[in-house]
């Protein structure tokens, strides 16, 4: 019989389901578990037409409290679909990737929203190499999930569900393979923020089995706290506590550990441009930085785009979001690249943004550098001033919508103009909240206050009305 979707039409948003980073939204309204049964279901199918072949599927989790109905709601899509389900449980979503990489997977989920709120959740989808699935297939799966595709169950043919959470430990044994050999971190105080996450368990074992003295904040795996005022969004505690233990220095990973920021040991924050610097450098001496390529976002601040060309190195951009930076990557065949934002990604390593082997790699570099992350900054370049304003706007039409607002694209034009190349603007819809981004970038830190906040009356003028 067909497979008819539960979902009425009526229920799903006339925008796009997948945003930059898979399906995410608040658990129990667009996130349910009807949804993720069809998710599940019709991302079977496109495993196996992608793959041309049969095989089990990853799924692994965050710690908010509706990841365990996800996972069982995509168990049960795909099993009805005939694949074979490995769940490893907690765990980050770089672990997801590599083992879909790794194993004889067709593909792999995460149940994560990444940094966002304990209230919201998304789901990502990995193909059989670990690389994000891309805009060809998830296109399918959305067809499959609004009912544009039909299908027959054969009724006959059901997969099973396995527990696996030991995976997880050749995960960290890759981890530690990539470093250096013979590197160790002994002598170095450093302090973890966990956000109540995914790398809860993981990341203090890892850098304490590599002789590192650790103090963790955050660090049990908490649904009703993810992300609440700590993590990668949140540095304040971090920066409190790097000065307080007199550490290095310190890590800040988001929710689901696929990103990280740093805090040096005078307190400044060391961002995804600096640690795409500083590895870059060491890769280009080494000479395994093919063409002296970095692949950054529009994010990715001026000072830094023009100190790495300084240096002989060619530099691009993407659009905000991994995945374009991933593509691009393939694309050109850059190996190291990332967002200001710390996901980073080297495809010497894996094929995903990993927050937890990124802290591991600045660390021994640190090490090996005989210089502490301070100098290391202070050495590196000069950050033009840069200022980013989030708005929420709750109506998804008007959000995604936005360059229709004639006032604002006027308003954005003429900070364009007064600013000519001495800066930059950014307006975005973010792909994971309900938010407009505002970025102003400029030579001045007066013009990037004055612009920032015309253009931010405007959004709430013309977009909250």
């Amino acid at each position: 019989m067909p497979l008819d979707s539960p979902i009425a039409a009526r229920s799903l948003p006339e925008t796009p389901l997948f945003g930059t980073d898979g399906i995410r939204g608040k658990a129990g309204e667009l996130l349910n578990a009807p949804l993720a049964l069809q998710a599940g279901f019709w991302a079977a199918r496109v495993f196996q037409e992608a793959a041309a072949r049969s095989g089990p599927v990853i799924i692994g989790q965050d710690s908010r409290n509706s990841s365990d109905m996800l996972a069982n709601a995509l168990s049960a899509g795909l099993t009805s679909a005939g694949l074979e389900v490995w769940n490893v449980g907690l765990c980050p979503t770089p672990c997801v990737s590599y083992l879909t990489g790794s194993s004889d997977a067709i593909g792999g989920i995460m149940i994560s929203a990444s940094h966002n709120p304990p209230e919201d959740n998304g789901i990502k989808f990995f193909g059989q190499k670990g690389t994000k699935l891309s805009e060809q297939w998830t296109r399918k799966i959305e067809a499959g999930i609004r009912g544009q595709e039909r299908i027959a169950v054969s009724g006959d043919s059901w997969g099973r569900q396995y527990q696996q959470p030991h995976l997880t430990d050749k995960y960290v044994e890759a981890l530690t393979r990539s470093l250096p050999a013979g590197i160790d971190l002994q002598g170095q105080r450093i302090v973890l923020d966990l956000a109540w996450g995914a790398a809860a368990h993981l990341a203090p074992a890892v850098f304490r089995r590599l002789g590192a003295e650790v103090i963790c904040l955050h660090a049990m795996a908490c649904g009703d706290r993810i992300n609440v005022g700590c993590g990668s969004t949140h540095l304040e505690p971090l920066q409190a506590a790097v000065g307080e233990y007199q550490a290095d220095f310190g890590f800040a990973f988001d929710g689901d550990a696929d990103r990280v920021l740093a805090i040096d040991g005078n307190g400044r924050v060391v961002d995804g441009d600096y640690i795409l610097y500083f590895w870059g450098k060491i890769l280009k001496e080494r000479g395994e930085l093919p063409g002296n390529l970095l692949v950054a976002t529009v994010m990715a601040n001026l000072g830094f785009e023009r100190a790495w060309k300084a240096l002989g190195g060619e530099f691009r951009r993407t659009a905000v979001g991994d995945q374009y930076v991933q593509a691009e990557m393939l694309e050109s065949g850059a190996m190291l690249g990332g967002e200001q934002s710390g996901h980073i990604l080297c495809h010497h390593h894996s094929y995903s943004g990993d927050g937890l082997q990124t802290a591991l790699h600045l660390a021994a570099l640190v090490q090996q550098s005989g210089e502490s992350l301070a100098t290391l900054v202070d050495k590196s370049f000069q950050r033009y001033p840069q200022r980013l304003c989030n708005v929420r706007v709750e109506d998804r039409e008007r959000r995604c919508n936005w360059q229709a607002c004639q006032p604002l694209m006027d308003e954005i034009a003429a900070a364009e103009t007064a600013m000519g190349d001495r800066g930059r603007i950014l307006v975005r819809a973010s792909g994971t909240e309900p938010l407009i981004r505002v970025m102003v970038e400029a030579e001045e830190a007066r013009m990037v206050s004055d612009w920032s906040e015309r253009i931010v009356a405007t959004v709430q003028t013309y977009l909250l009305a």
